[in-house]
């Protein structure tokens, strides 16, 4: 049965003028997540990133690193929501008194019940892209070969909360836990795909705990 690896990028330049752009951690996070895919195993691995700057720039640091060969595909159905136009629209004022995580939440629970446009989509939509991306990729596959997919924690969120029929309740839980650079499982049989594994993240124990982040 294939697997499928979905990656979260690693950590991005938070607070900089561009958010897209990989820190030095999230280029080290990159390629210590590689050595992990290239550890477990997979087959023939078929590479799939977003389209975003992080996303690219992790698969192909990950993918130096694992050995991997094959061709990155693109696509943007796996890129990130904006959350600098989401904090703007649904929690505009500064609260010092709350975090950027909390104010985030805030907003993704806002725009979760907004039937309005953010962004030109909203959030059903945002999630159904996600999930019709992933319904596509055992067609690329056929016998005796997996995928990995680079994307955001955001599409992790969106994904996983499907797959389990969580509420938004859940699926925010599930995207303020999301480690960078961590793996979320899959295995896709006769019976559809199944989620394994959600934010593994042991490649970052023991004496690599310090490069250990979530934003």
């Amino acid at each position: 049965m294939p697997l499928i690896c979905l990656v979260r990028h690693g950590q991005a330049s938070f607070a900089a003028r561009d958010y897209d752009v990989l820190s030095d951690l999230g280029r080290a996070q990159a390629s210590v997540v590689g050595q992990e895919l290239a550890r477990r195993g997979l087959r023939d691995p078929y590479l799939v990133a977003g389209t975003l700057t992080r996303q690219r720039d992790t698969a192909r640091i990950a993918a130096d690193a694992a050995g991997f060969q094959g061709t990155l595909h693109q696509d943007a159905r796996w890129n990130e929501y904006d959350h600098l136009a989401l904090l703007a629209r649904y929690a505009p004022s500064p609260d010092k008194e709350r975090s950027v995580q909390d104010l985030l939440d805030h907003a993704l629970m806002a725009w979760m019940k907004d039937p309005e446009r953010t962004e030109g989509r909203t959030w059903a939509a945002f999630a159904e892209a996600a999930v019709a991306a992933l319904a596509e990729l055992p067609a690329a596959l056929g016998r005796g070969r997996d995928a990995v997919v680079f994307t955001s924690g955001g599409l992790l969120a969106a994904v996983g909360g499907a797959l389990l029929s969580l509420p938004h309740e859940g699926v925010i839980a599930l995207n303020r836990v999301t480690v960078n650079a961590s793996i979320t499982t899959l295995v896709v049989g006769g019976s559809g795909t199944t989620l394994l594994t959600f934010n593994e993240h042991a490649h970052f124990a023991g004496d690599r705990r310090g490069m250990l982040t979530y934003r």
